[in-house]
């Protein structure tokens, strides 16, 4: 949370040409309540089930750009269910730009405690792991979003060029395999 993904979400859609969901956004209008109101009276495993039944249903097949809730990946199986469906880049600040960033909003469930610092701290040591394994990591503090866009860019068109090539190998081995398996027989 506060690390700019439905900000830089909406300015990457917007250079492809593409549509844009935000998670938050989809599951606040499937439960006609907010992501705070959810969280208070179902609490945050019903809520981490609909993040999961939205990555899995509710979007496109591909060519949109979605900017995921923060805990979205410690579901289990998330990390997987995302890099099937396309490809994940993490956005990362440090604790105290993350306190600067959301320390003006009450939407932030996770955040409304008594001491929000020592809590930021505590998701991100909890999510790490899930983050590490989810996809490129790029760190937001102190940089404009035209910039961050440009990285997001730069690492959207590595991914897609190593899919690629992975693509192509597979395919190689299986065309190596068949024709072993033909002069076999």
């Amino acid at each position: 949370m506060g690390t700019g993904k439905s900000s830089l979400a909406r300015i990457l859609a917007e250079r492809w040409r593409r549509p844009m969901f935000d998670t938050d956004a989809l599951i606040e209008r499937r439960v006609g309540m907010t992501v705070a109101d959810f969280f208070a009276k179902n609490g945050e495993e019903a809520f981490r089930a609909l993040e999961r039944e939205c990555i899995a249903g509710w979007l496109p097949e591909k060519g949109a750009v979605v900017a995921c809730g923060g805990g979205l990946v410690t579901g289990e199986g998330m990390v997987d269910l995302l890099k099937a469906r396309g490809v994940v880049i993490c956005l990362f600040a440090t604790p105290e730009t993350i306190l600067r960033r959301t320390s003006h909003t009450t939407h932030r469930p996770l955040l409304q405690c008594d001491d929000p610092a020592a809590r930021i701290e505590e998701l991100l040591a909890q999510r790490e792991s899930f983050y590490s394994r989810a996809g490129a990591g790029l760190l937001t503090d102190g940089r404009t979003f035209p910039d961050l866009a440009d990285s997001i860019e730069r690492l959207y068109r590595r991914e897609v060029a190593a899919r690629e090539k992975e693509g192509e190998a597979i395919k190689l081995t299986q065309a190596k395999k068949n024709r072993n398996d033909t002069s076999a027989g």
